[in-house]
């Protein structure tokens, strides 16, 4: 048995849910969005928009793998739509920089030219400092990449923790030659 997959879900009361054919259809202040259920293998309840259980119409070992990850993208659609997630971004090192120019991110990391990052249209990136960079948006698994693709630019390197990192990420540190 699945041990996410028994969980309820609530669905705030900004949010609606409604089910149309295999399509669940999710709605809040922050946007729209739409998933594709399987509907011969699990059950979709949608108790009075205030609850929602996803249960499997047969057990077997393809089911119970597929119960929880079902359960935990419902659960990101509907907290995506009504609060949304954010990731934060931090530069370290001497002369790392970003800043807005338009719809292009503007990075400074150490390079011999600037960096521009072409921001998507549903998600918000704003640069609360010049090394603290903020994503905003209501797809869990989007914001996560982009934060992925900005850090992949300039990883955190060992010795002297220049780079960009998330907030709270602990970096390894090693020690350097000794004489």
């Amino acid at each position: 048995m699945s041990k996410i997959g028994k969980i309820n879900i609530a669905i705030p009361e900004k949010v609606k849910v409604a089910l149309s054919g295999r399509n669940l259809n999710i709605e809040g202040p922050l946007g729209k969005k739409t998933l594709n259920i399987d509907i011969d293998m699990f059950e979709l309840n949608i108790k009075e928009n205030k609850e929602v259980s996803i249960k499997p119409k047969l057990i077997n070992e393809n089911t119970k793998r597929l119960w929880g990850m079902n359960r935990s993208l419902v659960n990101n659609a509907i907290i995506g739509t009504s609060e949304g997630y954010s990731k934060t971004l931090e530069l370290f090192g001497v002369g790392y920089r970003a800043s807005l120019k338009g719809k292009q991110l503007n990075l400074q990391l150490g390079f011999s030219h600037d960096v521009n990052f072409e921001i998507p249209d549903n998600v918000k990136i704003t640069v609360e400092k010049q090394t603290i960079i903020k994503i905003n948006g209501s797809d869990k698994q989007e914001v996560g990449m982009i934060a992925s693709k900005i850090k992949s630019l300039r990883p955190p390197e060992p010795y002297k923790g220049k780079g960009v990192k998330e907030k709270g990420e602990y970096i390894l540190r090693k020690e350097g030659k000794k004489k």
